[in-house]
């Protein structure tokens, strides 16, 4: 059982959705110990809940730096910066002249950091779709429908990017 009683207040915040105020406590435990990795990954872990991106990675990279050792901050910090690349890929294919092959470029990398991420598979699969590259497009989102088969977006992608791959040979 965590004995600071930052962490605690932190957990406790945690549990009833406070979690503005359990960045607070958590951030005060850091200030205190700044060399536990323990905390800086739950604070990380609490950034990232709250849509903090910047902070959650900054957080996470301090918890590998303290404990280099530990694969679930290894992966954690992995998965961050996947949604890192993932927001500026999305902005390559949204912005007023759409950058696809950037985009992907940006999204493959973020599916290699984390190979879990429907979102980021389906955003790859949208940019190959921009690309003109159906085939692989319906690869990559066959594999986001694998890992959730009732995913409506990427089930009617798929479709559309079958078919126009069907077309075309």
């Amino acid at each position: 059982m965590e004995r600071n009683p930052r962490i605690q207040k932190a957990y406790e915040s945690i549990l009833s959705h406070d979690f503005e105020r359990a960045i607070e406590w958590f951030e005060r435990a850091v200030a205190e110990e700044p060399d536990n990795a323990a905390y800086h990954h739950s604070l990380s872990i609490t950034y990232a809940r709250s849509n903090k991106l910047a902070k959650a990675v900054a957080h996470a990279e301090e918890a590998c730096r303290l404990e280099p050792e530990a694969v679930s901050y290894a992966l954690h910090l992995n998965t961050l910066r996947s949604r890192q690349l993932l927001q500026e890929a999305e902005k390559k294919l949204h912005e007023d002249s759409p950058q696809p092959a950037e985009a992907a470029r940006l999204l493959e990398q973020a599916v290699k950091m984390d190979a879990l991420s429907v979102e980021a598979l389906l955003m790859l699969g949208l940019a190959y779709g921009k690309l003109g590259r159906y085939k692989e497009a319906a690869e990559t989102l066959g594999e986001a429908l694998r890992l959730d088969p009732h995913h409506k977006e990427a089930a009617e992608l798929l479709e559309e990017y079958t078919n126009r791959k069907g077309n075309e040979e």
